[in-house]
């Protein structure tokens, strides 16, 4: 199985595990995120999102930051790290969580969307980040 087609299965069940309607798996690719696998995202946001810039939207914010980006709705969010094709995907809550590898670089940014208003715990975002690391760092 390519990691495409890998990180695309796994996502799936991320983001049921997550509660999530939504999701998205970006690679680090030199000086950017590479999309590899796009859950429930509609085909305009895809191709926008294929490739993200360290520092733009949630996901390039969060590989930037080196810390989750989070908002309680993409829809109304007024702080700016959501980029305007994000409010095409049909929900509402969002996190972008940055995953590192063993050295402690980030290796990529796992995103999940929710069908209502929401903003993380820490516990959660914790479960998530642990969960997405040790599948990312294998594979």
């Amino acid at each position: 199985m390519t990691t495409k087609q890998a990180d695309q299965s796994w996502l799936e069940g991320f983001v049921a595990r997550a509660d999530g309607v939504a999701g998205t798996v970006h690679r680090v690719e030199g000086e950017i995120l590479a999309l590899t696998a796009a859950h429930r995202i509609p085909p305009p946001v895809v191709l926008v999102t294929a490739q993200i810039p360290r520092g733009k939207g949630m996901a390039g914010l969060a590989w930037e930051r080196e810390k989750p980006v989070q908002t309680c709705n993409l829809q109304g969010d007024q702080t700016g790290d959501v980029r305007p094709g994000a409010k095409a995907v049909d929900a509402k809550g969002a996190v972008a969580l940055p995953i590192k590898g063993e050295a402690g670089q980030i290796i990529g940014v796992v995103g999940v969307a929710y069908a209502d208003d929401r903003e993380l715990d820490q516990d959660t975002l914790t479960r998530l980040s642990h969960e997405a690391e040790a599948y990312l760092r294998q594979s």
